[in-house]
């Protein structure tokens, strides 16, 4: 696999690019400079990269802060044409899961989230079916295929997996066609 690992605290991006002695992401502006420096990282890694977004450090998080650093991030990597980057969001407080669902809602969109007790899920508009997809894949690490349709018997399985991957919240490796999870990428590549 050749993607690039990244690995970006947002606390300290926030120390760094804000005038602020909190970790607190509570304005647009300071939401879109976090973001900024996000992509400036991203825009050195490889053709692909796995960026693992941790925001254990953020005490607050606003609506709009969520939008810029979460939702808009995950829209413009989605629309690049030169750079395929995935994310891992570590550190999703029960006090930021609301503002990054509904802004992950309002885009369309789904973003694989760790929790403060390391328990991974999936954010943002995603049906069951699909849920469960991409659980036995994060239970199991890697799969191809015939492992999935071992347990699923429905149609719409191809489906389900190709909206994951199109949401970059599976990967597919092109040489081998197996399915990754994330949080494994991320084990062994951070």
């Amino acid at each position: 696999m050749d993607l690039t690992p990244v690995t970006i605290d947002v606390g300290s991006l926030v120390s760094k690019t804000v005038t602020s002695l909190h970790s607190h992401l509570v304005t647009r502006p300071t939401g879109r400079a976090v973001r900024m420096a996000i992509e400036t990282q991203l825009a050195s890694a490889g053709a692909q990269s796995l960026s693992l977004i941790d925001l254990s450090e953020v005490t607050i998080l606003d609506f709009s802060c969520a939008d810029e650093v979460v939702a808009k991030l995950l829209q413009r990597c989605l629309e690049s044409d030169t750079h395929e980057a995935f994310f891992m969001f570590r550190g999703v407080r029960e006090s930021h899961r609301d503002q990054i669902q509904v802004v992950l809602e309002r885009q369309a969109l789904i973003a694989v989230a760790e929790t403060e007790t390391g328990d991974r899920e999936l954010l943002g508009v995603v049906d069951a079916y699909e849920a469960k997809v991409w659980q036995l894949l994060e239970n199991r690490g890697s799969l191809v295929l015939e492992d999935f349709e071992r347990v699923f018997s429905e149609p719409g399985l191809g489906d389900a997996l190709d909206r994951l991957v199109k949401h970059r919240v599976v990967f597919r490796s092109s040489t081998s066609g197996r399915y990754h999870a994330l949080s494994q990428l991320v084990q062994e590549l951070l």
